[in-house]
């Protein structure tokens, strides 16, 4: 059984940056779509960021592009969000999740029926 750890959640400034990483165990990632998440009370929530860790395809949310950058070292068994320039607007729970079907970071990044795995977030908060 695949498990996810999500760490690195905080406090941060507008304009300030945080790491967070979504540590896997229990199965090898480098076969799965990762996707990022986020959720705020009240809020449905929105796919923001997912990796394919076989082929390394990405994508993002419009919201997020260009500031946000998704990546795997599968010899740690790890999918890390750089998030830059960040706004208060990003103030949410963050959770990372696991799609057995890689591709689908192409086709259905946002699906969240297609993620069988979660982890229980880590809360990112920015704010001065």
């Amino acid at each position: 059984q695949l498990q996810l750890v999500e760490s690195g959640g905080g406090l941060v400034q507008p304009g300030g940056s945080l790491r967070l990483s979504c540590a896997a165990s229990g199965r090898s990632l480098d076969y799965y779509g990762i996707g990022w998440f986020r959720q705020a009370p009240g809020k449905e929530r929105e796919g923001v960021s997912c990796i394919n860790t076989s082929d390394g395809s990405t994508n993002y949310a419009d919201s997020v592009k260009g500031r946000f950058t998704i990546s795997v070292d599968n010899a740690k068994n790890t999918v890390s969000l750089q998030m830059n320039s960040l706004k208060p607007e990003d103030t949410d729970v963050y959770y990372c999740a696991a799609a057995p079907r890689p591709w689908i970071v192409i086709t259905a990044p946002w699906d969240e029926y297609e993620y069988a795995y979660w982890g229980k977030g880590t809360l990112v908060t920015v704010s001065s």
